[in-house]
């Protein structure tokens, strides 16, 4: 519970990152963009202003304004090659992604709605999730078609609140997930999906794990 309680705090930064400071115009973007981007930068070492508009699929003025609070939060700094990780931005994602350690591009599936699939593995706090809405809605939020959240129990990939296996039957799927994600029990799968973007089912999916450790303390 420690753990997950600093996990709970970490995603909270990313959230007063992703706050705006009145009297400014409301935000056109949200917490994924803000882990999606430190993400970019540690892979990266730099990144510029023109690929964070690519990858992010955000505007020009609402990159400047991302990597401003990103700035202010001390996260990261700019210089003539680019924009890179500070000391603290580095200790926050590392941290984070001791919680997030895996993610994955995977095939259309028959538990999915769309096209394009994303799985992004949440270590042990299946206790965090209900019935799988509050992800789906996540997903949702941020314009792609939805989320489908498995619990890892018994060597076996679990609907919440069920003790339907629903990857039986989907031996191939199961098995990349267990390869790519190194699933343990109490661990959580979420695999975000969109018809027409890689790219947005790869931000529901994370979306939705940011919002999962961000609401534990309700459950």
């Amino acid at each position: 519970m420690i753990f997950a309680a600093l996990m709970h705090t970490y995603v909270r930064t990313l959230q007063k990152v992703a706050t705006r400071y009145a009297p400014s115009r409301v935000l056109s973007f949200d917490i994924v963009h803000v882990f999606k981007t430190l993400q970019l930068i540690n892979d990266k070492g730099h990144v510029s202003r023109e690929n964070l508009c690519k990858e992010l699929e955000l505007g020009e003025g609402t990159v400047r304004t991302l990597i401003r609070h990103l700035k202010m939060h001390g996260m990261i700094e700019s210089s003539n090659a680019g924009t890179k990780m500070t000391k603290k931005g580095s200790s926050l994602l590392s941290d984070l992604l001791s919680s997030l350690p895996s993610e994955t591009r995977i095939s259309k599936c028959k538990i999915t709605l769309g096209k394009h699939n994303y799985a992004i593995l949440i270590k042990d706090m299946s206790y965090a999730v209900k019935s799988g809405i509050e992800q789906r809605d996540a997903a949702v939020k941020i314009g792609a078609s939805g989320a489908t959240t498995l619990l890892f129990k018994d060597n076996r990939f679990l609907i919440p609140q069920t003790n339907y296996n629903a990857l039986k039957g989907d031996e191939e799927l199961a098995k990349q997930l267990i390869q790519e994600l190194q699933p343990h029990e109490e661990d959580v799968i979420i695999i975000g999906t969109d018809d027409s973007s890689r790219k947005r089912a790869e931000f529901a999916a994370k979306n939705a794990a940011l919002i999962t450790v961000l609401s534990h303390e309700k459950h």
